[in-house]
């Protein structure tokens, strides 16, 4: 059946609404309130409150998204054309840990079926994962795994899958230049996730720039070797060098990785579920293809089931730069402490800086779809991200490709490119993700089960096979932002056990890993 004309208003302070209906509505439209609309306006896309005088700002979620180019009045189509985007926010007079957000009561009871590793990280699955040093092995690396999947894991049922985590990295770079230090360790982190069990597989050209050795230096994979050179050895033991004298032919190659992941797959199979607390859970949020509904509906609803997870102990981590930066000063503000919120400021700083030596802006992240979802500019969208966060203090701060130390709401600094993001939530320790799409998008991860979250709910309905849960049923009033984010913590919950499978996993559609790799390319 359909809707009456109806308009969600953020905030009493908003002078703009956004068009809920389906297809959007057309001229002369009127509301229950009795405005009446100019002009056709797209579902999702913001309707003029009130009039506006050329220069007047424009404001929704009580924030100043722009000002208008021209006079505007009310009922009139506010795009991205007819509204200048303010500048950005300065990093050097910020709030500093001066928010004192309302006492949440922990919430405990809530257990996970998990696999607990060595170092004391819980996996949710139980996959073996090659990893590469260089992107020129990746070719042999994936028909390799084409046959360990088809001809070797059928005998071990307790491991989930076997993943090649290639990337374009490893040789043709700068690897001594500084900023070479964060692609190097995301491989690296990515290759320690808690979903992999603690088994390290290397598979190594022979000459590339980024040898195992550096890929893994001392103290960083369990050592299952003895003696002075036990490091060496245990690392040789894991490692299959395409180069290596021994192998004669292509075939020798693939015998010498399957031959060594049978080990690796012995040892994982021998690995069972067991209790978890919550608090072992450490879940990314992020969103991609967002529009609108985004900040009104889905990512709400995130934030809801991030305050639940921190509320039980467990860690939550949220990123992308361009996509926080305008709303930075709310990030310093709940910052657990001055160290925190200054750590946010130099990675906003470091970012303001890479983008200026790139000649661009954040005006740059906003994408065709954005706007056609109804996101003039990027301080809009990131109003809509920083939800996701939700409302506890953020305790901890992450660089790109570093892992992971502290428990609760951490922000991780990552570029806002879904692919690069994902990759490095995952060096970060995720294992699980949380994804928002409200133009649609199939974006999954082979490393961790990612549950996507449609912000409208024609989207959960066309795409039905592809989206795991619909925050659509929030703006039309049919389901809270709570009751949402209660549905997802609980899925959170069920997909971590085992006990369901998202879309995705059900499909085996994942995208590759996407390295951040800001140092130059020789």
């Amino acid at each position: 059946m359909a809707h009456p004309p109806l308009y969600i208003r953020v905030h009493p302070h908003d002078n703009v609404a956004i068009v809920v209906n389906d297809g959007g509505l057309a001229e002369g439209a009127q509301f229950a309130d009795g405005l009446v609309l100019r002009e056709r306006v797209p579902q999702g896309h913001k309707v003029a409150l009130t009039d506006f005088a050329e220069g007047d700002p424009v404001i929704r979620y009580d924030v100043v998204i722009g000002y208008a180019l021209k006079a505007l009045p009310r009922g009139s189509w506010i795009n991205e054309h007819v509204i200048r985007m303010p500048d950005a926010p300065e990093l050097d007079d910020l709030p500093i840990a001066t928010a004192t957000p309302p006492v949440m009561a922990p919430l405990e009871g809530y257990t996970f079926e998990g696999y607990r590793n060595a170092d004391g990280s819980v996996g949710t699955r139980n996959i073996l994962a090659i990893t590469t040093t260089v992107q020129c092995v990746s070719g042999v690396v994936e028909h390799a795994v084409a046959r360990i999947k088809r001809e070797l894991l059928p005998r071990y049922p307790n491991v989930d899958d076997v993943v090649g985590l290639e990337h374009t990295y490893g040789c043709g770079v700068a690897i001594d230049a500084p900023d070479a230090k964060v692609p190097i360790r995301t491989v690296r982190n990515i290759s320690l996730n808690p979903n992999f069990g603690g088994e390290v597989m290397i598979v190594s050209l022979g000459c590339e720039k980024l040898q195992p050795t550096r890929l893994m230096p001392e103290g960083t994979i369990p050592i299952r070797a003895a003696g002075s050179d036990a490091h060496d050895e245990a690392l040789n033991g894991e490692v299959v060098c395409l180069q290596d004298d021994a192998h004669i032919g292509f075939g020798s190659m693939i015998d010498s990785i399957m031959e060594t992941a049978r080990a690796h797959l012995e040892r994982l199979n021998a690995r069972t579920r067991e209790t978890c607390p919550v608090s072992d859970l450490v879940v990314g949020v992020q969103c991609g293809g967002s529009d609108a509904f985004s900040g009104l509906t889905a990512n709400p609803a995130v934030g809801f089931a991030t305050d639940l997870l921190v509320r039980a102990g467990g860690t939550v981590l949220f990123s992308e730069v361009t996509e926080v930066r305008d709303g930075v000063d709310q990030l310093t503000r709940r910052a657990a402490n001055a160290d925190v919120a200054h750590a946010i400021i130099r990675e906003m700083q470091w970012y303001d800086d890479y983008l200026k030596r790139g000649g661009a802006d954040r005006s740059a992240n906003t994408t065709p779809g954005n706007k056609k979802g109804g996101l003039s500019n990027i301080v809009e969208k990131a109003m809509g991200s920083i939800i996701k966060s939700g409302n506890s203090l953020i305790s901890g701060v992450v660089s790109p490709g570093d892992k992971v130390k502290d428990k609760g709401l951490i922000y991780a600094a990552t570029p806002a490119s879904d692919f690069i993001c994902g990759t490095l939530q995952v060096a970060a320790g995720i294992n699980m993700h949380v994804f928002t799409t409200g133009r649609g998008t199939p974006y999954s991860l082979a490393e961790v089960p990612v549950i996507k979250v449609a912000t409208r709910s024609d989207l959960a309905r066309r795409w039905f096979d592809l989206m795991d849960l619909d925050a659509g049923r929030i703006a039309t009033g049919e389901a809270s932002i709570e009751d949402i984010g209660w549905q997802l913590f609980r899925m959170i919950i069920e997909i971590a056990s085992g006990r369901a499978q998202t879309c995705a996993e059900k499909l085996g559609l994942h995208n590759a890993l996407v390295l951040f790799n800001p140092a130059p390319v020789t």
